[in-house]
């Protein structure tokens, strides 16, 4: 099954206990096959260092752990599916080109889509419920 999470979910994970940590630990047991751009990478680094305020050496951390926890996708489409907030069609960008199962975010615009491309689009608890079910 492959996944691509919005930035928000790994922002999330990387700074609190919670769903979306417990979804990074899932991907890191290879539960599931999580897709990763460089556009998403670098929206999330950007949130880390601006907003959270992380320092250099935990960027370098946390760029080693994704690496080695994700499949790296290079979109080969280009979306404008969400104009209210273009990034948002990052990860529809990458989900599609990587033939997403799921789209895991805590946006709402994402969310309003409900799918996209043949990816459901889901809440993180959402997520993790289906995880459960398929136990």
């Amino acid at each position: 099954m492959r996944v691509t999470f919005d930035s928000n979910v790994y922002v999330s994970g990387l700074n609190y206990p919670g769903t979306p940590a417990r979804l990074l630990e899932l991907a890191a047991a290879d539960i599931f096959r999580l897709q990763l751009s460089q556009k998403i990478l670098d929206e999330t680094i950007r949130i880390l260092t601006g907003k959270f305020r992380w320092p250099s050496h935990d960027i370098t951390e946390a760029r080693a752990v994704l690496a080695s926890i994700s499949q790296r996708v290079t979109p080969y489409v280009q979306l404008d599916v969400v104009r209210r907030d273009p990034d948002d069609n990052r990860v529809l960008e990458c989900s599609q080109s990587s033939g997403s199962d799921y789209i895991v975010t805590g946006d709402k615009d994402l969310l309003d889509l409900r799918q996209h491309a043949g990816a459901r689009i889901l809440r993180p608890t959402e997520f993790l419920s289906i995880l459960w079910q398929m136990r």
